[in-house]
């Protein structure tokens, strides 16, 4: 055969092998920290990690987590500007244009960085401030999916197969948990008659809210249970002190859910 009719691939230079490497272990640390991040801020919003181990909340472990992934999927995408073949450029690394794969990554990281930024201006911005902070559910979904293309596309799918499955199926199983109504996990033995639980209450009248300011730490997880019974404004939180009869079982699942435990129920008149 001519040598002209062979096709000649290019061997990569040592500096794009090396930004390949750089790329590759920053996502793999992406991957893994995201799933970890949201894993961890599941038990925070819901307050299961108090309820297992006795201790409050560790919020901070969700920020650090959150924090990492974000940086190291920062990483991993600014390192491919620095390829020598310039398969790259700042407006397909911002556009989504290319491929599939390439387009979960980029809408993804976009919405994760919204989210962190808002996450950051909550005592600016209060109204919705908690549903969008739902946003990134979908942003790790999304991720999640371009790192899998990812795999295929350098040849390291058996790697993320048995790394990444491992780490995505607690964040995926805690997430689904997350949006279940709370009788739901009542009924399935997740939550339960405790005596650190409020109890249940039956009619319009008969429930009385109270919040322990020096517990509260405004998370704002009771306002995403309740919005009618709770509410965050830039001078605090305010709260409904006698729901009425539709808002009782909001008002408890708020109760169940606050991570710091700063809710409780009573009987009115007690």
């Amino acid at each position: 055969m001519p040598l002209s009719l062979l096709s000649v691939v290019p061997t990569p230079s040592p500096h794009d092998s090396g930004v390949r490497e750089i790329a590759t272990f920053s996502g793999r640390v992406a991957y893994v920290t995201l799933c970890l991040a949201l894993a961890w801020g599941v038990l925070a919003a819901t307050g299961w990690i108090q309820r297992t181990t006795g201790h409050q909340t560790l919020r901070g472990g969700h920020v650090v987590l959150a924090t990492v992934a974000l940086a190291t999927g920062l990483l991993h995408a600014l390192s491919f500007l620095l390829l020598d073949d310039d398969s790259l450029t700042v407006l397909t690394l911002i556009v989504p244009i290319d491929d599939l794969g390439h387009a979960f990554g980029v809408v993804g990281m976009e919405l994760l960085i919204a989210v962190a930024v808002a996450a950051g201006l909550r005592r600016v911005i209060h109204e919705n401030r908690l549903r969008f902070h739902q946003v990134g559910y979908v942003a790790v979904a999304l991720l999640v999916i371009h790192a899998w293309f990812g795999a295929v596309a350098g040849g390291h799918l058996a790697v993320v197969w048995l790394g990444g499955i491992t780490a995505v199926v607690p964040a995926l199983l805690l997430s689904v948990l997350r949006l279940l109504p709370p009788h739901v996990l009542v009924r399935i033995g997740l939550l339960g008659a405790t005596p650190e639980d409020p109890p249940v209450f039956g009619g319009a009248g008969k429930l009385q809210v109270r919040v322990d300011d020096k517990l509260c730490h405004r998370y704002g997880v009771c306002q995403a249970e309740a919005p009618k019974v709770f509410q965050l404004h830039g001078d605090g939180l305010e709260y409904v002190r006698r729901p009425g009869r539709a808002q009782v079982s909001q008002a408890e699942a708020a109760a169940r859910a606050c991570p710091m435990r700063a809710i409780t129920l009573q009987e009115a008149g007690r």
